[in-house]
């Protein structure tokens, strides 16, 4: 596989099951010489959510290793093994007990060319850090974040909220799969900031960009675990930050 970005990264990643969880459903991929990076999360509650997360981060991982492809459209070679995977996991639910699902979330971020791509099913995120400002670069497929944007909701509310939740979009939900995307110019000194709902559950945004402003993408990680784990981090949690 060709390396399709014009910048050269670092990044840190790690996962951990949280407080309270004995299985740990999330898992994430960095692959930053070549420019792919990813985070999932096993939808709760439902059969063999971690083998729908592995699954999504052997996929993306195996790109690494793959000497087959010279496609330079990167974002979109992403795009069909998730869509592949989509298929393995329903068709693998429907050999299950009826009515059984095997999904997860997905949080992408794709390198090319000066050029980052997102792409995202379910809660999920991406934030990109410049020069100070936290942007979160995704939009949660989530009955709370309809309501914030209606306004009904604040953000502090929404994680409260008894349906915070609930996600209408995941990979494994069924037979067809819309990944949003969206892309956003890379500057020089960008940091980026992908998560499960385990870390934006316990912190907010203002808490996330002072992290990102002290050190570089390995002391922000660390610093973003030891954070979350010090608060009571009932769900499981994955983070990845990149460095541009």
């Amino acid at each position: 596989m060709i390396r399709s970005t014009d910048f050269a990264f670092a990044s840190a990643g790690h996962t951990h099951p949280g407080r309270v969880r004995q299985i740990n459903q999330d898992a994430f991929i960095a692959l930053p010489t070549l420019g792919v990076w990813a985070v999932a999360d096993g939808v709760g509650g439902h059969h063999r959510g971690d083998l729908a997360s592995q699954a999504l981060a052997e996929a993306i991982g195996s790109l690494a290793t793959d000497d087959s492809s010279t496609d330079s459209h990167l974002a979109e070679t992403v795009r069909q093994r998730i869509l592949a995977v989509n298929r393995r996991l329903v068709h693998l639910a429907q050999e299950s007990a009826p009515g059984t699902v095997i999904g997860s979330t997905i949080a992408v971020l794709v390198a090319e060319g000066h050029q980052a791509v997102c792409l995202w099913a379910g809660d999920s995120r991406v934030y990109g850090f410049r020069e100070g400002q936290l942007s979160r670069l995704t939009r949660d497929h989530s009955r709370v974040e309809e309501l914030v944007q209606r306004g009904q909701l604040s953000v502090e509310e929404a994680n409260a909220h008894p349906d915070a939740n609930i996600i209408y979009r995941a990979v494994g939900q069924g037979e067809e799969l819309d990944l949003d995307g969206v892309a956003y110019t890379l500057h020089c000194h960008d940091k980026f900031l992908l998560c499960t709902d385990g870390l934006t559950k316990e912190l907010g945004d203002p808490e996330i960009a002072a992290i990102l402003a002290q050190g570089d993408c390995h002391d922000n990680c660390r610093a973003l675990m030891e954070r979350v784990l010090a608060s009571p981090c009932r769900d499981n949690l994955a983070v990845v930050v990149v460095d541009a």
